[in-house]
């Protein structure tokens, strides 16, 4: 496994982090505790979650797996750098959602109790919240620096003007700030590199992107529904297979030119980019976690990266991406 500083941060954290969204909801507790385990024995340090994970019938349950997983003990929770959220929705009252200072109190007392731990490494800012001023945001989370109950603070879903918002106004604080962004970031979807990827490389915040194969589009959909390796695409996926079907294949047949996997390629890809610190990789099997680890092999050169560029068209930083 190989690693990297998060952000500006002392923090090592791996190249890949575990995202445990579909624990609870598509892989049940003792497969969730295998495929951690096994990420362990693979080195993978960085698990990220969410406290609103679980299913729709359930927030929180997957926050109570990892701490199920946790109270195991051999050392699960010293070796781990534990990332969640909070924002959405944990409740119909007022205040059980968003960045209020009293809902980022509850909120954060909440997912200690779930997750079994005493503090979180990396707490993460879900969402923007346009209607809490940042001064007040920054007062709550010093408020749990201090308190020992967080060590850093990360955001996700960010623009660009947010961040550069959240770091000036930190400073002003003598406060450091934002360490890390969690944004949506693949080959097919590229839109950070006008503004959120090179304000996040500005300030020293490490790149996380999600959804690194864009929903498995990525992970070589049109041979795996060919092969019936994988079911029919469905809703908003079949949607994105049909729109870029020709975009599609001439990716996987550039895959299987270099005799790579097109879910490896896509993970490499990432790996190279700048500011990006680790992709948050969600399998929901052990086999889908090894996929996963095999693209810290590969390197692409300049050719191979060129040609990706063709296939699908990135960005140039903004303003020079539409003006001069």
């Amino acid at each position: 496994m190989e690693y990297t500083q998060l952000g500006r941060t002392g923090l090592s954290v791996s190249r890949l982090c575990l995202g445990t969204m579909n624990f609870g909801p598509h892989t049940a507790e003792p497969d969730a505790h295998a495929i951690m385990d096994t990420a362990h024995e693979v080195g993978v340090n960085f698990f990220d979650t969410a406290d609103v994970y679980g299913g729709p019938g359930h927030k929180g349950r997957t926050e109570e797996i990892l701490g199920s997983w946790f109270a195991k003990g051999g050392g699960r929770r010293d070796r781990t750098v534990l990332a969640t959220k909070l924002y959405g929705r944990t409740g119909d009252w007022p205040n059980e959602g968003r960045l209020s200072a009293l809902h980022v109190r509850r909120a954060v007392e909440d997912s200690l109790r779930r997750l079994g731990t005493d503090h979180i490494d990396l707490y993460q800012m879900h969402h923007v919240d346009r209607a809490t001023p940042w001064e007040e945001i920054w007062q709550a989370m010093e408020v749990l620096v201090a308190q020992g109950k967080i060590l850093y603070v990360g955001s996700s879903n960010f623009g660009g003007w947010h961040l550069a918002q959240a770091q000036e106004t930190a400073r002003a604080r003598h406060f450091l700030g934002l360490v890390s962004e969690q944004s949506v970031y693949n080959l097919a979807v590229r839109t950070v590199e006008l503004e959120v990827a090179p304000a996040a490389e500005h300030y020293g915040i490490g790149l996380i992107p999600w959804s690194p194969l864009f929903s498995g589009i990525l992970g070589g959909v049109l041979r795996k529904e060919r092969e019936g390796v994988r079911r029919v695409a469905e809703g908003w996926v079949a949607d994105e297979v049909a729109k870029r079907r020709e975009q599609l294949e001439a990716y996987e047949d550039f895959a299987a030119e270099l005799g790579e996997e097109p879910g490896d390629i896509a993970l490499a890809w990432l790996l190279g980019r700048p500011a990006v610190t680790a992709p948050v990789i969600g399998p929901r099997t052990l086999d889908q976690l090894h996929a996963a680890v095999r693209a810290l092999d590969l390197t692409l050169d300049r050719k191979s990266l060129d040609r990706l560029d063709e296939i699908f068209p990135g960005f140039k930083p903004a303003p020079e991406a539409y003006a001069w």
